[in-house]
């Protein structure tokens, strides 16, 4: 295990009924606080009125649309209202889109110059306006990390950042706030936080049990919660599940101690960036191709054990458990109705020489993947995406 730091400050105020410690907690930080969110569902759900009733003797200013893969135009745009109205505490009330959009928001308003060059250099180092969450869908694990990633439009670039001071302080996660979240989007929400474990757990460094057995926990715990989130939209446990293994999924309680790049993100990155997919369905889709891609004699073992741990694989030979549990996790995201080839999602193969090399580009793929990865392994992986697949 290699040494590290995990030091994780979030107040995580997690259960029913617990805005009432809102207007508390926001007073602490001052009383002019910019409200954050994206396309309006929360005021179709009346969370935006249960807010505006618990704040009225607060300042708002609103920041409305940020966009499921969010833009550097819209940061630039909160950063400008947050110098101009001298704003104090920003709110953001969505999923991961909407707080990594307010984390590089609270950071550029301190910032001199463009924000696209702190986020390019994937650290941010300085001040930064607190900043408050009320989390409405499970998916990023934005709500306990300082991490946030950020699309340049004109470009097509999307890139992660991270930097001590974009934490949030105080996190609400009420899982009753998810009840309306589409069965699209909590298959989607559930593939991404699958995909973060597996990002963490498929790495080369040894001695890692602690990390490893709490992925493998939270893995579990997705796989039997989501296709009940799915039938049964309103059910209270099921939706804790998910919520809280989200958040655990990426506060660095996986991943710290685990040297490494990640390979799945570079890739839907590009996707994303490109065609403005869903971040988590495109991860479905890279998922069981990558692990095709990664089993060898050496990974098999890995492979193996999460097919033993996760899915109960009884097979002793360790190339053939990998292989029935890739399969599983292909038939998983299937069975709960992701789109599992490119071209259900408008993609074809016209960009995929493009795509590959800015993923290398714009990561360490190449150098410090699970299985490093060049240009040319990552357009195969591409077009494995293209057609259905079997892994036995």
């Amino acid at each position: 295990m290699d040494n590290f730091r995990f030091c994780v400050g979030t107040d995580i105020r997690f259960g029913k009924e617990r805005l009432a410690e809102l207007p508390e907690v926001l007073a602490e930080y001052g009383k002019k606080v910019l409200l954050v969110y994206g396309g309006g569902s929360i005021k179709k759900n009346g969370l935006y009125d249960k807010i505006q009733r618990l704040l009225k003797d607060f300042e708002i200013v609103e920041l409305a649309g940020v966009e499921p893969n969010p833009r550097l135009t819209t940061v630039k745009k909160g950063a400008a209202l947050c110098r101009e109205q001298q704003i104090d505490v920003i709110l953001a009330v969505g999923g991961g889109s909407t707080v990594d959009c307010s984390k590089v928001i609270a950071a550029a308003t301190f910032y001199e110059g463009d924000p696209w060059e702190f986020i390019k250099d994937r650290q941010y180092v300085g001040k930064a306006l607190p900043l408050v969450d009320i989390l409405t869908l499970a998916a990023t694990g934005s709500e306990m990390n300082r991490g946030a990633v950020i699309s340049n439009w004109d470009t097509n670039e999307k890139i992660g950042v991270g930097g001590w001071e974009m934490l949030p302080k105080v996190s609400f996660l009420d899982p009753e706030n998810t009840f309306t979240v589409s069965k699209y989007q909590t298959a989607a929400g559930s593939a991404d936080i699958l995909s973060h474990l597996f990002e963490n757990y498929f790495k080369n460094t040894e001695g890692t049990d602690v990390q490893d057995f709490v992925a493998e926990g939270l893995m579990k715990t997705v796989i039997k919660n989501c296709p009940i989130a799915l039938v049964e939209p309103n059910n209270y446990d099921a939706r804790a599940n998910l919520m809280w293994a989200s958040t655990l999924a990426l506060n660095g309680l996986t991943g710290s101690g685990k040297g490494g790049a990640w390979s799945c993100h570079p890739i839907e990155h590009e996707l994303s960036a490109y065609y403005d997919i869903t971040h988590g369905i495109g991860l479905a889709i890279l998922t069981p191709r990558w692990l095709k891609y990664v089993l060898n004699e050496k990974t098999a073992t890995k492979i193996a054990q999460y097919a033993r741990n996760v899915w109960q694989v009884t097979e002793s030979v360790d190339e053939l458990a990998a292989r029935i549990g890739i399969q599983k996790t292909y038939d998983y995201f299937k069975a709960c109705g992701i789109p599992m080839t490119l071209p259900e999602v408008g993609i074809d193969e016209e960009k995929f020489e493009l795509m590959a090399q800015q993923a290398v580009k714009h990561s360490d793929i190449e150098n410090s993947a699970y299985v490093p990865m060049t240009a040319a392994d990552v357009v195969g992986i591409l077009q494995d995406c293209l057609i259905e697949s079997s892994y036995l």
